[in-house]
């Protein structure tokens, strides 16, 4: 039987439903219509549901839709801030004006994204601004914060996101004053959460769920129990994200900014107090001191941390930097306590030292129990233990499927006091009734799911996969190059940069080329030119690297294409345009993927999961390594078509993918393209999208 929710979400996606009459270009699809009834099914009845739909289902409203019509409170959870002001921007408006809801919405983000007005307070009299043009930003800035009512600096138009100002602009929980602050009253992270714990729905993101989760500290504590729908959206984020807040991370870099505000706050407040310098040095010569105990690296490097000190540092040497360091914040807090009635910033300073000399002492007792360490070397460097997934966190601190342990769980840092602004997280009213719902596009290769489940611990889960509505095999090709220098070949990254050249010339750009490192990003990017360089300056398509600009300007200005008068671009990118980029159209109809994704068989965090597999009997290569390789390869293909109306060819330049028996595996888990089989088959496909520009 039916609950009424369902029916009223049945109406709602029907051809003639209120949907038709909301959304631009609404038709009734099988898909999205199942997927919601249910998402409307576990509201109804509680429990847990991991939903994978396809490109192009409609799954925003999927879930939006039920979510509203229940009538319960809502926490909505993105793996991006992008898509999250697009649902508190313009997805949750549409609907709530379109049902004539009653509802409050809120969004919620972490404080590195709000303006501190006591921190631009600071910055306006800080003589040491990173560079010239500073003084203009934040000339900009100042203006804008009296106009602005939410500080969210997304707001801000034109302030890059890589801005050396941003960090002088906004707080963290280390250096905010909290309730001590003399613009408490105005701060706008906490209008953010007030707005927050009055609404109905509301948006926040996985980095804001995990931190909570680990430090009590961003509102969540007080706005989880009262909500009885939890939505993540981009759930196959998920489990990286929680790994990097439920561990402990300590760095050189933070020493070092810790003594730059100590300084600066005991000049300006207790000067002559205490002997700042001599503080602040010792800090400084013991951050050094840790970084050269390291020796020389290549940059970038993970170092094995598996006994006593990283694999090729000497142990003695290593703890002895170690418990110097911790030394010096111990006498740091200890000339913070005697001033700490002089000014609120001695107090968060003293906290501050208190946590950093903790979590030092930790780096010098041995790793935790399932978790795994490792230093990344850097010119700093980052001390890093992090649990090999969020699955036990999950089952027993949000999902509650075991007994908690306590209503309060213990900073990771080993301080166990309760957050002095939230207090302790007070358990929910009733978890039974609780609805969860995970989606993605990409959320595994097989019928489970068990790539996404088993490390979220959510193997008791509904599972559904909903397929994408495209017509794949009509609007995508796919092409594998048969004569290709191997992967590992020194000439990989140039064959890769004449194909993508050719077919970017013949289309006038439109074409995203996606690379698995960053040494490939720049090989490529660099030949690409170089390819261009013979060609006419109207027809030369214009090299975008990732890096060489503001992600944001990248995306716009490869979404703008040939304007103007000018050709089309290329975009040669990594890591983060795998995923959430989106440029339908014409803008963008060739995708090339230089190598298979795999992970990296020598990253710490890879190598244990790996070991652990292997402990367990099971197969490292085909349950860890095969799926994480489909499901990345996958979010790189889905960058092809994001209409209905689109076509495009994506070309993988990774031979092995037809060569090695696996292989099957991963074009299994790629959309249903049609194969291109010869390199005239694939001149043939590129020259038949070819449009005048």
């Amino acid at each position: 039987m039916t609950s009424p929710l369902e029916n009223q979400v049945r109406d709602a996606f029907a051809q003639d439903g209120v949907l038709s009459q909301a959304a631009e270009q609404f038709r009734e699809r099988g898909g999205q219509t199942e997927m919601a009834m249910a998402v409307a099914r576990t509201i109804a009845g509680g429990g847990m549901l991991v939903v994978e739909a396809g490109t192009g289902v409609g799954k925003t409203f999927s879930y939006l839709v039920p979510a509203l019509l229940s009538g319960e409170r809502v926490l909505l959870s993105t793996a991006t801030k992008t898509l999250q002001d697009q649902l508190f921007g313009r997805d949750l408006p549409r609907l709530v004006e379109a049902f004539a809801l009653p509802v409050r919405t809120a969004l919620l983000k972490g404080r590195g994204s709000y303006l501190c007005l006591h921190r631009l307070d600071m910055a306006r009299h800080d003589a040491s601004l990173p560079e010239r043009g500073s003084l203009r930003t934040l000339a900009k800035i100042e203006q804008w914060s009296k106009a602005t009512r939410t500080g969210d600096l997304a707001e801000l138009p034109g302030l890059d996101e890589r801005s050396p100002l941003i960090p002088l602009i906004t707080s963290t929980r280390e250096n905010c004053l909290g309730a001590q602050c003399p613009q408490f009253k105005a701060c706008h992270v906490n209008l953010a959460r007030r707005e927050a714990l009055a609404a109905d729905i509301v948006v926040i993101n996985h980095h804001l769920f995990f931190a909570d989760l680990a430090v009590r500290e961003t509102g969540m504590a007080e706005l989880l129990p009262t909500v009885n729908v939890v939505v993540f959206d981009e759930a196959h984020q998920l489990n990286e994200t929680g790994v990097q807040f439920l561990g402990a991370q300590l760095g050189s870099g933070q020493a070092l900014d810790f003594a730059r505000d100590m300084l600066g706050a005991g000049l300006q407040h207790a000067r002559g107090l205490v002997d700042w310098q001599q503080l602040v040095a010792a800090v400084e010569r013991a951050a050094r001191e840790l970084r050269l105990v390291v020796g020389k690296q290549w940059p970038g490097a993970k170092l094995r941390w598996l006994g006593p000190a990283p694999e090729g540092v000497n142990p003695e040497a290593w703890q002895g930097a170690l418990d110097d360091l911790q030394d010096a914040f111990v006498q740091a807090a200890d000339g913070l306590d005697t001033v700490s009635e002089i000014s609120p910033d001695f107090v968060r300073l003293h906290e501050r030292a208190r946590q950093l000399a903790k979590r030092t002492a930790r780096f010098a007792q041995p790793c935790e129990i399932d978790s795994v360490r490792w230093v990344d070397v850097g010119t700093q460097l980052r001390l890093i233990e992090s649990p090999l997934d969020i699955a036990d966190a999950m089952r027993k601190r949000v999902l509650k499927l075991a007994e908690p342990v306590e209503s309060a769980e213990p900073d990771p840092y080993g301080d166990d006091e309760e957050d002095p602004e939230h207090g302790a997280v007070p358990p929910p009213e009733d978890d039974s009734r609780r609805a969860w719902v995970f989606t993605s596009a990409t959320l595994g290769d097989d019928p489970t799911l068990r790539w996404f489940t088993e490390p979220c611990g959510l193997r008791d889960a509904e599972v559904l996969r909903v397929q994408s509505p495209f017509d794949y095999a009509s609007q995508a090709a796919i092409y594998v190059p048969r004569a290709f220098p191997k992967p590992n070949d020194p000439s990989h990254s140039q064959q890769v940069a004449k194909l993508a050249a050719h077919g970017a010339a013949e289309l006038g750009g439109r074409t995203l080329v996606l690379t698995t490192t960053l040494r490939a990003l720049r090989t490529i990017g660099d030949a690409m030119r170089q390819h261009f360089e013979l060609l006419e300056n109207e027809a030369r398509p214009e090299v975008l690297v990732q890096g060489e600009l503001p992600k944001r300007v990248l995306m716009d200005r490869f979404r703008e294409g040939a304007s103007n008068g000018r050709a089309g671009c290329v975009l040669v990118a990594s890591a983060s345009f795998w995923e959430g980029f989106d440029a339908p159209g014409d803008a963008l109809q060739f995708v090339v993927i230089d190598k298979l994704p795999f992970p990296p068989p020598n990253d710490p965090l890879v190598e244990a999961r790996s070991q652990r597999l292997e402990a367990q009997g099971r197969s490292s290569f085909s349950d860890y390594s095969l799926p994480e390789a489909a499901v990345a390869l996958k979010q790189g293909a889905g960058r092809l078509i994001r209409r209905e109306s689109d076509s495009g060819v994506l070309a993988i330049c990774d031979t092995r993918l037809v060569a090695m028996g696996y292989g099957r595996r991963l074009l299994a888990a790629l959309p249903p393209m049609r194969r291109l089989e010869t390199e005239a088959d694939f001149e043939s496909a590129i020259d038949a999208l070819r449009k005048p520009c």
